[in-house]
């Protein structure tokens, strides 16, 4: 089982920067696929980003492409989403997940654990 952790949201301007951190607890962080999704107010949950095992291989939704950089570190059960060229429709609660296939998805269903989540706001 692992647990994941968020942190980093907060309240930015347009055109700011945030990076976003997931932390894992558990054992065998190394063999999931980690992915991170967001949902606005009165929106569905959406898929942001997603890296596989060993890092090998990213997927990025096209509204976060060039702007957006997931990585992961095995080492400190980490993962990460450096946001950057942020907008106000960028504005949702951010969450992490695990994956156990290890190749990474932009299915939700797919991801076995989840976050609590971290807000983030952009301010036009």
């Amino acid at each position: 089982q692992v647990q994941l952790v968020e942190s980093g949201g907060g309240l930015v301007q347009a055109g700011g920067s945030l990076r976003l951190t997931c932390a894992a607890s558990g054992r065998m962080f190394s063999s999931y696929a980690i992915g991170w999704f967001r949902q606005a107010p009165g929106k569905e949950r959406e898929f942001v980003a997603a890296i596989n095992y060993n890092s090998d291989t990213t997927y990025y939704a096209d509204a976060v492409k060039g702007r957006f950089a997931i990585s992961r570190n095995n080492a400190k059960n980490t993962a990460y989403l450096q946001m950057s060229s942020l907008r106000p429709e960028d504005t949702a609660v951010y969450y992490c997940a695990a994956d156990s296939s290890a190749r990474g998805s932009k299915w939700s269903e797919l991801y076995e654990y989840w976050g609590q989540g971290t807000q983030v706001t952009v301010s036009s």
